[in-house]
């Protein structure tokens, strides 16, 4: 098995494993490796420093331990299509609408009770406060967290 550190073609690297280097490439030439950030399929190798054994330190080096089975999960067609509705959703929302962080409960029930202009907005709840705020009748709904937003 070998593990190679890749960087997709918007710069977010990630590892994965390969039962060779041609397996590798065969991946790569059809399509199969792809970012799990962004999901891009123009991966390459990123540049990578070998792992050496200290011997300074008066003792012979442990024996490698052998790789144990390791699956790579490819993500299937149809997730990668949720995926990207989701990513779409996101931008859409992102693109339209006040981030108003903390203050969401706060303002979501300040427009609701018409304390505050009606307008789109979003920010963070704890699911005990979103909880409240349905059930006084508030709609509010999550937004899905992408890969790229927790880097």
């Amino acid at each position: 098995m070998i593990r190679y550190s890749l960087v997709c073609e918007a710069g977010h690297g990630f590892d994965s494993w390969f039962p060779s280097s041609e397996s590798y490439d065969d991946q790569v030439a059809r399509g199969l490796v792809t970012c799990p950030a962004c999901d891009s399929a123009k991966v390459t190798k990123a540049l990578m420093a070998p792992s050496v054994a200290r011997t300074d330190r008066g003792h012979a080096p442990t024996a490698a331990v052998p790789p144990a089975e390791v699956s790579v999960p490819m993500i299937a067609e149809p997730e990668r299509q949720v995926r990207a509705m989701l990513r779409a959703l996101r931008e859409q929302v992102v693109a339209n609408a006040e981030h108003v962080g903390a203050r969401f409960p706060e303002e979501a029930r300040r427009i609701h009770y018409g304390e505050a202009e009606g307008r789109s907005i979003y920010g963070e709840a704890s699911p005990a406060e979103a909880r409240a705020l349905i059930e006084e009748g508030i709609d509010v709904a999550p937004i899905p967290v992408m890969p790229d937003d927790r880097n």
